[in-house]
């Protein structure tokens, strides 16, 4: 390259192998461990259109003996949850709680979520209900009177 003579003397006195940035392992671990976070945090960011909703509920079979329960669970990333069909409320957390009535028998609860890209997460649970068989036995009450010629008397006060 052909320089002017008055820059000539100027390039001369810089020595780029003095710079210190260049070359540098350190430089190198940095810029590997900056851009390793910036991966990590897009891999976060991203986890809502990489997996779609989650619900989490105790999806075994149970056998109760009252005919309410209350359903508890948790949902992340979603934008809406119903149970058979009705929308449920749930709280910034992801946390929710809902009231059921159990018809004697299999009970199969269904729980669709949907998230803001329109996929949907679905899982059952199954809750059989028995009826408890024991049964309390009540006796009819007796007609008992009193007859009594004097009339009856409230306490005197003081």
């Amino acid at each position: 390259m052909n320089w002017p003579p008055h820059l000539m003397k100027r390039v001369r006195h810089l020595n780029v192998s003095m710079l210190p940035y260049r070359d540098s392992r350190l430089t190198y671990i940095a810029l590997g461990i900056f851009f390793l976070i910036v991966l990590g945090y897009a891999y976060y960011e991203a986890r809502g259109l990489l997996f779609g909703p989650t619900i989490a509920i105790n999806s075994t079979i149970t056998e109760v003996h009252d005919p309410f329960v209350t359903i508890k669970g948790h949902a992340d990333r979603i934008s809406s949850i119903s149970m058979n069909g009705k929308t449920i409320p749930v709280t910034e957390d992801g946390a929710f709680e809902e009231p059921y009535l159990l018809s004697p028998g299999y009970n199969r609860i269904v729980f669709d979520a949907s998230d803001k890209y329109g996929r949907v997460r679905r899982q059952a649970i199954e809750i059989v209900y028995t009826p408890s068989t024991t049964t309390v036995k009540v006796d009819p009450p007796t007609a008992t009177t009193t007859a009594s010629s004097t009339p009856a008397v409230a306490p005197a006060q003081q």
